[in-house]
């Protein structure tokens, strides 16, 4: 058979593959893929009490990093995450970000996830000058007032009592008002930080306080200590603990019992699937704090494909399914962190921490301005009650009417049931 040459056609082949070779080269993600990385390094729990958490900030944090380096990475570099297990262990930190900076030579630093984990790291931030996101931490800057320092946590300009100001808020919008308190709290900074809190809350809004206690972290059973508070009768339970403690008190609050008209504020762990899975019904009729759930007056622009791409990558990397808790506000504060350095065209720390104290960031988590000590300038902090619950099945905390935002007022999502035993008594009766 002969073959003819077409010399247009060929002609044509050759200018098309030239344009797309030439397109692909000069594509941003092509032509960042040559150059030295940029480098966020921090640490993350992986293992320990917090990994829960941990973990599935990681997977936001990476999604985060290929949605960026898709774009081109940050000032035509790519972006290379440089991360360590902290193991939920503060004593590993300081070494961890020493590390960081001064053998893997990283050009910007995040936060670990947690109030414990961030303060063991911030006298190394503070020694290299280092600009200082961080994820979720209670008040830590009130220790060390460094002004680069940047919470990514809605609990706004008063950090100790924003964080169970919504609890008080709506226990004494009922009637008749509740006159009394308990306090307890694990004894680790977080709680701490917390109990504090609302006791300035308690003493602000009239309430005596009738029982006011900590516990060690590790404690196994709560019932003796739910039992000393039922003995002071008080209308209110606050409850300050990391996970642990959290699901401790969950389950002597289940077997013992309450009188108690509300319980809860600030407990970490009831925030993420698995605990939510296990707890099942024992959580109806609790109201805590949280900082994300799936109602609508929570879905900011970019919400939903950050937690679509979240889903699909979750089961196989092994972490919270629904990452309700930790995806939106984990790509959040990366998203602050590339628009700052973006738009100051460099890797200059303190110009870097000017651009974030003086702008309004638009995210996926809304938008978000800091104030002082590197708080937000307006608090956000969920207030939360569980309804409704039955069985331990992941598929209802999809559902927004599993999980009430009670305040603040602008994403409210519907009414609390008070007082606590009639949400009990419902989930029973189902």
């Amino acid at each position: 058979m002969q073959l003819r040459w077409n010399s247009g056609a060929a002609v044509r082949a050759i200018v098309a593959l030239a344009v797309g070779v030439a397109l692909a080269v000069g594509s941003p993600q092509a032509q960042a893929q040559n150059k030295e990385p940029i480098k966020i390094g921090f640490s993350m729990a992986q293992t320990g009490a917090l990994a829960g958490a941990g973990k599935s900030g990681l997977l936001a944090m990476q999604i985060w990093a290929n949605d960026q380096n898709a774009k081109g990475g940050l000032l035509g570099r790519p972006v290379k995450l440089v991360y360590y297990d902290d193991q939920t262990n503060p004593s590993l930190v300081p070494g961890i970000y020493t590390k960081l900076l001064d053998v893997d030579k990283v050009d910007l630093v995040v936060g670990p996830y947690g109030t414990v984990p961030i303060s063991a790291a911030m006298p190394i931030i503070i020694s290299h000058k280092m600009t200082f996101l961080a994820l979720l931490g209670l008040a830590v800057n009130s220790n060390f007032h460094y002004p680069n320092y940047f919470a990514m946590i809605p609990s706004g300009p008063d950090p100790k009592e924003s964080f169970t100001k919504g609890f008080f808020d709506v226990a004494l919008a009922q009637n008749p008002k509740p006159k009394t308190i308990a306090i307890v709290g694990s004894q680790d900074e977080f709680s701490t930080h917390l109990t504090d809190g609302a006791r300035n809350n308690a003493k602000a809004t009239g309430l005596k306080i009738v029982y006011d206690k900590s516990f060690p972290p590790n404690t196994t059973d709560c019932s003796p200590i739910m039992r000393a508070i039922n003995a002071t009768n008080p209308d209110l339970i606050v409850v300050g603990t990391y996970p642990p403690a959290a699901i401790c008190m969950v389950h002597a609050m289940s077997e013992v019992g309450t009188k108690a008209k509300m319980f809860g504020g600030g407990m970490v762990g009831l925030q993420y699937t698995a605990i939510k899975e296990q707890l099942g019904p024992a959580l109806n009729g609790i109201v805590n704090y949280d900082v994300w759930v799936p109602a609508k007056t929570m879905m900011f622009p970019g919400t939903e494909e950050v937690l679509k791409k979240y889903q699909a990558e979750a089961k196989s990397a092994g972490v919270d399914p629904l990452g309700y808790y930790m995806a939106p506000i984990s790509y959040a504060y990366m998203q602050i962190l590339a628009e700052a350095v973006t738009e100051t065209k460099g890797l200059d720390q303190q110009k870097i921490a000017d651009y974030i104290r003086s702008h309004t960031f638009k995210t996926v988590y809304g938008d978000i301005k800091f104030g002082k000590e590197g708080e937000w300038a307006q608090s956000r902090m969920l207030q939360v009650q569980f309804q409704h619950i039955s069985g331990n099945g992941i598929e209802q905390f999809e559902d927004p009417n599993k999980q009430i935002v009670l305040t603040p007022t602008a994403f409210k999502s519907g009414n609390v049931i008070y007082p606590m035993e009639k949400a009990m008594q419902k989930a029973e009766a189902k």
